[in-house]
């Protein structure tokens, strides 16, 4: 590589045009992008209280604040719209449980150590049950239980989203089977991990915290408890 190219341009850019990188967004597409993500809340909200069947675009809209044709400026039809809920679902986990393990480890690297195999399942059980009964929870129910309204292609794109982010679970998982936390087989522990989490989104109350139900870092503890041999 030659000297020159090692040597950062100091020369300013012309007032007429942008620097390096993508282009600052127009008014007009910031607007389109908060309200792209407003009928993608609404709709979730909805296909999870009403059923993808039951809800219409007109719903969707109103419930976003628009007019009942506006959903169709963003999305193809109503099955498109369900399928974007769903990617937008897994693509928020993704990042929220990259936050979640990343926050955890810096507190662990903090007291000078690194997360235990158990303690990265407890990081990883609380945060689905974040996903599932938390704040703006709607998007991951809705992939649970609409899923065979999607077509092939569109199943096909969320499914390489939902394996990207149980990929982070198997070495957690195998950890635990190798140092005899876990006697079950991993990968049979892991589909009814998952199956037992899920079904939470059916039965859970959070009206009921502190009045015979449990908050989620209990819920979490008691499903490691279910899962898990106690620590010695």
């Amino acid at each position: 590589m030659s000297p020159a190219a090692d040597t950062p341009d100091a020369t300013p850019p012309s007032p007429g045009r942008r620097g390096r990188g993508r282009p600052r967004k127009t008014a007009d597409e910031r607007d389109d992008g908060n309200r792209r993500q407003d009928l993608l809340r609404a709709a979730a909200r909805l296909f999870r209280l009403k059923g993808f069947a039951a809800t219409s675009t007109r719903d969707i809209a109103a419930a976003a604040g628009m007019r009942s044709g506006s959903p169709f400026y963003h999305f193809e039809n109503k099955v498109a719209l369900l399928a974007a809920v769903m990617q937008e679902g897994m693509e928020r986990a993704l990042v929220r449980q990259q936050a979640a393990m990343d926050a955890a480890s810096a507190a662990a690297r903090a007291q000078g150590r690194t997360l235990s195999a158990r303690e990265c399942l407890r990081v990883l059980v609380r945060n689905q049950f974040d996903l599932l009964l938390g704040p703006e929870s709607d998007f991951i129910p809705v992939m649970l239980y609409e899923w065979r309204s999607l077509s092939d292609a569109q199943r096909s794109e969320v499914t390489r989203l939902k394996d990207v982010y149980e990929l982070v679970w198997a070495p957690v998982l195998h950890a635990l089977h190798a140092s005899g936390e876990m006697a079950g087989d991993p990968g049979v522990a892991r589909l009814l991990l998952f199956g037992a989490l899920n079904w939470s989104a059916q039965w859970y109350d959070p009206a009921r915290v502190g009045q015979g139900g449990y908050s989620l870092d209990e819920l979490a503890d008691i499903a490691l408890q279910l899962f898990l041999k106690p620590p010695s």
